[in-house]
């Protein structure tokens, strides 16, 4: 066997969420800094996400984490998120997945009974500390990004479904946020087909109308998801509908920033109150205001998301150069009606 192309990762899941970690075959990417590597993947060579997402290597439900040197002096390892629609800047429940692979793997150290690890992003730097024992990584809590309001309340008309009403805030990414039970719908297994069908048909129509580019990283730009904010009588729930049609197995980390962003903005919850997010699937995430700050004048917050994350697999990806799709192939059977990937 021969192979023009072979990368080792190490699969992980945070909360149910697949997270892989490329931890061999790609040495750097250009660029100065993570966001200007990651608009290099985006803009200039996209052949490595391709090669990593689509089938037969990849699929719809998973990411894959591009582990690089850090680009910042005090920062321990940089990543880049790869998903099959695009790369983005941050994800909480992948940070939590590549703190625990560069920890259990001992790519770094880990100490017990806490590890510090310091994350370079194109969101940012985002300090995780890992709570160790028995040599493994028992949770992740995050500093995420400092996480604001772009608008409250912005009407969006959606073809066949009408006037939707969406809160539009920035988590590590942009998101549009929405209550299901205005629609009708609830975070529950049983309405995951809906809340996709539904979610899908409103993020597209809403990144027709809302483009917003972050104040201090220009080049962060645009809604990555459209996130449902609900609420049962255990508390919040929260299903990020992703392209190209799939919801989020974890509460979702940039989605819970954006959201408590959004729930600060409204004098709902107040700095050090603590929450228990709930996926789709029941799996969960503590999260807090640790403080309030600025970007760029407005008024933020820095959420501090916790986590937990297990490695499942460990191995090599390759392709042979006979291969007629050497970059990997998609249908729309799976990967939905939209622009293929």
């Amino acid at each position: 066997m021969r192979w023009s192309r072979c990368l080792g990762l190490v699969g992980v899941h945070a909360e149910g969420e697949i997270g892989k970690v490329i931890t061999g075959g790609v040495i750097d990417v250009p660029g100065d800094s993570m966001l200007a590597k990651l608009r290099y993947l985006e803009e200039v060579d996209d052949s490595l996400r391709r090669f990593c997402l689509l089938e037969p290597r990849g699929g719809p439900n998973m990411s894959v984490n591009l582990l690089l040197p850090p680009c910042e002096p005090e920062a321990d390892a940089g990543f880049i998120v790869m998903q099959p629609d695009r790369c983005h800047a941050m994800s909480g429940s992948n940070a939590i997945c590549v703190t625990t692979a560069l920890l259990e793997t001992g790519m770094l150290p880990l100490h017990e009974p806490e590890t510090l690890v310091t994350l370079d992003t194109a969101a940012g730097l985002v300090r995780a500390r890992a709570r160790c024992g028995e040599g493994s990584c028992l949770s992740v809590t995050l500093d995420m990004p400092a996480s604001f309001v772009e608008a409250l309340a912005v009407p969006v008309r959606v073809p066949g479904i009408g006037r939707v009403s969406l809160d539009v805030a920035f988590g590590g990414v942009f998101y549009a946020l929405l209550d299901p039970a205005t629609l009708g719908l609830a975070v529950t297994p049983e309405a995951a087909r809906a809340l996709v069908e539904t979610g899908m048909r409103i993020l597209e129509a809403a990144r027709r109308e809302i483009v917003p580019e972050h104040p201090e990283r220009p080049g962060i730009r645009g809604l990555a998801y459209l996130m449902w904010c609900g609420r049962d009588g255990e508390g919040p729930r929260n299903a990020t509908v992703m392209p190209p049609g799939r919801l989020d197995r974890s509460p979702c980390g940039t989605g819970s920033s954006a959201r408590l962003a959004t729930m600060a903005a409204r004098g709902e919850i107040a700095p050090g109150e603590r929450l228990v997010f709930r996926s789709t699937i029941g799996s969960r995430f503590e999260a807090e205001i640790a403080a309030v700050t600025e970007a760029a004048g407005r008024p933020a917050v820095c959420p501090r998301i916790t986590g937990r994350a297990w490695i499942f697999s460990r191995e090599e990806i390759g392709v042979d150069p006979r291969d007629p799709f050497p970059l990997g192939h998609s249908l729309s059977d799976i990967w939905g009606p939209g622009p293929l990937p």
